[in-house]
């Protein structure tokens, strides 16, 4: 059995340790998403696929979510000693060594894609790791407040996310640069040769939206059994500020809401949480298929349910 996930960050890692222990027979590649990514006292920072490779490889902070475990923080404190910045986006010691080989990497002619599978010899996540391109793409948001001086604001959507917590609206939210990417090597292969194509519950707006705004990769995508697993429950992120990603686009944040912007061209089936399972009479779901279930991914046992009713449903509707 072959699958291609695209995946964000926390939550999509946590949801495939799940589908490596419902499937662990199959070949899992992961398309990540690199809109998070970000240059920081000179390294490139890779959010989402580090957390996924972190916490497939048994590195990550359990209780974060994010970041190494037995983290130490000396070289922040040095840092701000020297007034550098900047000091809302913090970089533990053992994470600052995966930044310095990956930039190393990067500076000597390394693509993106080879910098990953290089790191990630290290870690051994026990599936293949894609970024979605080997070219440069940032989400950057435009706030909606405007200083005095009327000129928009537009920050990178990191320092809108952890420095702000997207509590100051946005009026915009771009992944700048994907519209002249070009999918890294391997990523449309992957998506042609799978089964079908699973997307975690993972933030639609800035950790999918911007894999499918890679020319050719939604194509791909569309062309697959797709099914995807709702990150809202009862009206809210399970966890993040996904809410805030979905006010700016228009979107209502509930699972039905999330099924229709995503679409049936894109969508087959979509599970959702027992909470929410009246959209599967939602006009909003027409033409997909919905399924509930429990969806909190309480620890591997509950995740690896919720993966087995993804391939199950994406078995059926192939």
């Amino acid at each position: 059995m072959r699958i291609t996930v695209l995946a964000g960050g926390v939550g999509a890692a946590r949801f495939l340790r799940g589908l490596r222990a419902a499937a662990p027979e199959a070949q899992i590649t992961v398309v990540g998403n690199t809109g998070d990514d970000i240059t920081l006292f000179g390294l490139r920072v890779c959010p989402d696929l580090d957390t996924v490779m972190y916490t497939l490889g048994g590195g990550i902070n359990p209780e974060q979510g994010w970041g190494r475990a037995d983290e130490s923080f000396l070289l922040r404190d040095e840092l701000a000693a020297y007034g550098a910045g900047p000091s809302w986006f913090t970089l533990g010691d053992r994470d600052f060594a995966t930044h310095i080989v990956r930039s190393q990497l990067l500076a000597s002619g390394t693509p993106l894609s080879e910098a990953t599978r290089l790191l990630c010899e290290r870690w051994q996540p026990g599936l293949r790791l894609l970024p979605m391109t080997d070219d440069t793409v940032e989400t950057h948001v435009t706030l909606a407040a405007e200083p005095p001086s009327g000129a928009p604001t537009v920050i990178h959507f990191q320092e809108w996310w952890v420095r702000l917590h997207a509590a100051v609206p946005a009026a915009s939210i771009v992944p700048v640069g994907a519209e002249r990417a070009v999918p890294a090597p391997g990523v449309l292969e992957a998506i042609a040769d799978a089964d079908f194509v699973l997307l975690p519950p993972s933030n639609p707006v800035v950790s999918i939206g911007p894999i499918l705004a890679v020319p050719g990769i939604r194509d791909a995508v569309e062309a697959k059994t797709v099914v995807g697993v709702s990150g809202i429950i009862g009206g809210a992120p399970v966890r993040g500020m996904a809410d805030a990603c979905l006010t700016t686009i228009g979107v209502e944040t509930s699972a039905a809401a999330v099924a229709e912007h995503y679409g049936p061209r894109l969508l087959a089936g979509w599970l959702v949480d027992d909470q929410d399972k009246a959209a599967a009479d939602d006009p909003r779901c027409a033409d997909i298929e919905v399924r509930a279930l429990s969806l909190y991914m309480r620890d591997l046992d509950t995740t690896a349910t919720i993966a087995r009713a993804a391939i199950d449903l994406a078995q059926e509707l192939s």
